[in-house]
């Protein structure tokens, strides 16, 4: 499964935002259409001040999280830092350590938005789309939205909302720790998203495919030292 070419890479913000625009309609937010087996977890780690990029994915096994396969590419970026358009930055990097990969995951998770976005077209809309994969967001913060606090449980839940309409959820992984903000992207529902990061949450706020493919580019980055 490799990705398809629905636009160019060399772009100006401005006609980033148009591939945004045009590519929303084709995101597709359905329930899962079958049982997953395999989620893989993507994290990218860059300082905004420089043009290196650190790109891990984590294929991870359902229901133990056993580690099956891992990638990683080291990268240069090629668009610059723009807030609302990294998707443009990241997702080229993504895509090679995508292709490296023997074993396609079921389902994606990454360290970013879905729906959660100002213009409904996160990475994990992105990807999704590129892959024609079901892909969701977990991300750390919020980019758009607001929320009431959920409840201190774990598995406790707020909706966020952007402009009157639900973007996603804030989502109490652990008992009393922050909240993860979880959004679907393509070819998934939002309870589906959040079903799958409560199913892929062991002893962490960050669920496992998340919390792996962060390890590896942090680990990828002091190599690079």
């Amino acid at each position: 499964m490799s990705s398809r070419r629905l636009h160019d890479w060399n772009l100006t913000p401005r006609e980033a935002i148009e591939v945004q625009q045009r590519l929303r309609g084709l995101v597709r937010i359905i329930p899962l259409a079958r049982d997953i087996h395999t989620i893989a977890g993507a994290d990218i780690s860059f300082n905004r001040f420089s043009d290196t990029i650190h790109t891990g994915i984590v294929v991870l096994s359902l229901p133990d999280l056993r580690v099956v396969e891992t990638a990683g590419v080291r990268g240069t970026a090629k668009f610059p830092y723009v807030p609302g358009l990294l998707s443009f930055r990241e997702t080229p990097s993504l895509l090679e350590a995508w292709d490296q990969l023997k074993t396609k995951p079921d389902v994606l998770m990454l360290d970013g938005q879905g729906l959660a976005h100002p213009r409904r077209f996160g990475i994990a809309c992105h990807v999704g789309v590129l892959l024609d994969l079901p892909a969701f967001g977990c991300a750390k913060s919020i980019l758009v939205g607001r929320h009431d606090e959920p409840g201190l449980d774990a598995g406790s839940r707020s909706p966020l909302v952007d402009r009157d309409e639900v973007v996603g959820v804030a989502l109490r992984t652990k008992r009393k720790v922050n909240p993860v903000y979880v959004s679907a992207g393509h070819l998934i529902d939002l309870p589906s998203a959040v079903d799958l990061a409560l199913r892929s949450t062991t002893t962490y706020r960050q669920p496992e495919p998340t919390r792996q493919a962060h390890l590896l580019v942090n680990r990828m980055r002091i190599m690079d030292k």
